[in-house]
This record gives structure tokens, sequence and C-alpha cells, in this order.
């Protein structure tokens, strides 16, 4: 019989038993829901500059293959392979972003991307899965052996990656690694104290950052006042209105053509206005799950690491989804931050999908874990299977 039992173990039949289903169920969805809006947002756009009108339609298509290869991939690896893989992704983004800083593309003002001919490749956002990992990894080591600073040189760390953040610069992607970095230190038991100064510190940098950079002090000012040019978000906001409960109809949207980042930032708008609120909120609901699951699980994990690692890469999914949505909402100034699987992006797309294989690996469940009925069947199998 050539059928994969949970009896008869291979690689792929051990990931399949193993696997979390319903991990693996919101990511695909997020994965062919971001296709499907590309039908919807990014026709508009590609006109609008010259292109055929399926030209970022195409481009997402090429990318979501690949993306779930590297999502599978990830998915295979053990603990201690995620830990390895994270190291050596980091140590590549980190060095690729100082080389952005002298090498890379200048796009409206930033040097955030390193040019690869067909591809610009954003090294920032594989830094980030690979970060929460190695954090997660220094982070559970301080409390397993008192003697290693694993505090010190998670901190260490965070300062490398805000430095080049900020020199290039990109405060929101700062916020978010800021943000997920201080849940894991949270997580990882630091005192009241701790809190108290790192939360000075972060009141310090934001601060700091609006008289630093003239275009967060516009933006900021811009969303506490409503002055200046607020066509993107007042047009992001007049679409979700425009789609009311259940929406235009696919392709029936008209505001979106407006909106100059409707296929990257602004991608929840269109969804609002072709699919309508529900839609919109059923997503939502999509991130929601994947952060609390994600949360649950963590909490039974006896492994330092592993709960650590877990809760971090679904507080970062969930940080960047809230922080997109709440732009698209007006609820936040504006800041160019993806929606993770939804949103154009082919470093995104990848670099999301290495955060959900290793969510889907350091989840799965091991042969070595299995459980007592699952080594009753194999014994019983091997007792009454043929020589």
């Amino acid at each position: 019989m050539t059928m994969t039992s949970r009896i008869k173990r291979g690689v792929i039949s051990d990931w399949w038993w193993g696997v979390d289903r319903w991990f693996l169920a919101a990511f695909l969805t997020l994965l062919v829901g971001g296709l499907v809006l590309s039908f919807a947002a990014s026709p508009p756009v590609a006109e609008r500059i010259g292109l055929e009108p399926f030209h970022f339609v195409k481009r997402h298509a090429v990318f979501l293959i690949p993306s779930a290869l590297v999502m599978f991939a990830c998915s295979l690896l053990s603990p201690r392979g995620v830990r390895r893989a994270s190291l050596i992704l980091l140590a590549v983004a980190l060095a690729l972003m100082a080389m952005a800083l002298f090498l890379g593309t200048e796009i409206k003002g930033a040097r955030r991307w390193i040019d690869l001919g067909p591809l610009n490749l954003q090294p920032s956002e594989f830094m980030k899965p690979a970060f929460v990992v190695i954090c997660a990894w220094l982070f559970a080591e301080n409390q397993r052996r008192a003697e290693i600073p694993g505090n010190l040189f998670a901190l260490i760390l965070l300062l490398v990656a805000v430095a080049l953040l900020v020199a290039q610069p990109d405060l929101g992607q700062t916020i978010l690694v800021a943000g997920a970095w201080g849940g894991l230190f949270f997580m990882a038991g630091l005192s009241w104290l701790w809190i108290a100064v790192l939360g000075g510190i972060g009141a310090g940098g934001a601060l700091l950052a609006y008289v630093a950079f003239p275009h967060v002090a516009s933006r900021i000012d811009r969303f506490l006042t409503g002055e200046g040019d607020t066509f993107q978000t007042d047009t992001a906001r007049e679409a979700i209105m425009r789609g009311g409960w259940l929406g235009q109809g696919p392709g029936e949207g008209t505001v979106k053509r407006m909106l100059p980042d409707s296929h990257t930032d602004f991608a929840f708008s269109v969804l609002a206005e072709e699919f309508g609120i529900i839609t919109c909120a059923l997503l939502a609901a999509i991130f929601a799950f994947i952060v609390i699951r994600g949360l649950q699980v963590a909490l039974v994990q006896r492994d330092v690491f592993n709960r650590l690692a877990i809760s971090g890469l679904v507080l970062l999914f969930g940080l960047q989804s809230i922080i997109n949505m709440a732009v698209n909402l007006q609820l936040m100034p504006a800041k160019g931050m993806t929606l993770p699987f939804i949103s154009y992006g082919g470093s995104s797309m990848l670099a999301v999908a290495v955060s959900a294989g290793f969510i889907l690996a350091l989840t799965r469940r091991r042969p070595e874990n299995r459980s007592h009925t699952d080594r009753l069947l194999e014994r019983t199998w091997q007792m009454h299977s043929p020589a």
C-alpha cells in the first residue's frame, strides 16, 4: 500500500502529520488572498505609470511560488535548524543593510534597496524574522545560564539593527523591530524598572525622530491637524467608506484608481472598496487568529527558546498587520508598511514566508514527541505486519 500513513513515516509524512494545520491553512489563505486582491489593486497603478495593466499581477504571481516553497522549506527545519538559519540570515541581512547605505538604490530619499537586476531586494525585510529568532535564543540562554549575558547581547543587537534602519532612514521598520524586541523582553521576564527605562528611551527616541527628521514631523503634524498633503490617506478613507458592508464588487472600485500606492501600503483600502467591510473584518480575524493561536501554542512549550521564538514571530506578524491597517483607517500617521502576504512586494512576500515557515517549524509536532497512542499504533503495526 503506497498511501502515506502515520505508521510508515518519511520526511514528508512526518511533516504532514506534525504541522499545525490551522497555521498552514491561515498562511495559505493569505497567500491566495493576496494574489486575488492584486487583480483589483494593481492594474490602475500599472496603467498610471505606463506599464501593461497586469504587470504587477504577474510579478505577484511569480513571487507567490517561491514564497510558498520558502515557507515549506523553512517549516521542515528543526528548532536548532531555525536558529542556525536565522544566524546566517541575520548576518547576511545586516551586511546588506550596511552596503545599501553606500551602494543601494535611492528611492524617495531613502536607501533601503539593493539592485539585483529584475529584483530590488530590501534586506531589512529579511532581517526582521532572523532578528526575532536570535533575540529569543539570547533571552532563553540568559534564563538557562545566568553567566551568559544574553540580555546584554540582545540589547546590543537591537542597537545595531535600529542604527542601520534609522540611517536608511526607515522609521516604520524601526518601530516594528523595537516593538517586537520589547515584547520579547517582556515575555522573557524583565523587571518593572526595565519596563520604565525602556519606555522612557522609546519616548525619547520618538521625540528625537520628530525633531531630527522633517518627513516624520510632517507626517505626524498632518495626522494630528489634518492640514497639508493628506491626499493619499484621505483617498484611502474614502475608498473604505465607499465600499460599505459588502463592497462595490470585484473590479468595480473607482476611488482606488486615484491611490498611488493602492497595490502596496493601501491594498487594505482597495479590499474595503471592492469587497466590503465584512471581508476586511474577516481578513483582520485571520491575522488575529495567527497571533492568538501562536501565543496559545507558545504558552504550552516546554523549551524556553521555542516559547519565546514563536511568541516573537507572531507578535512581529501581528504588529506589522496592525500598523498597515491602522494607517489605512487613519488611526496612525502614514508610514510605508506592507500587509503580510497581501500587499505587493517581492522582498516582503519572501521575508513573510520565512517568518511563516519558522512558525510552522517551531510549532510542528515531531516523531520524538509523538503521543503514547501514536507509539502504541506503531508497535501494533509492527507486530501484525508481514515480515
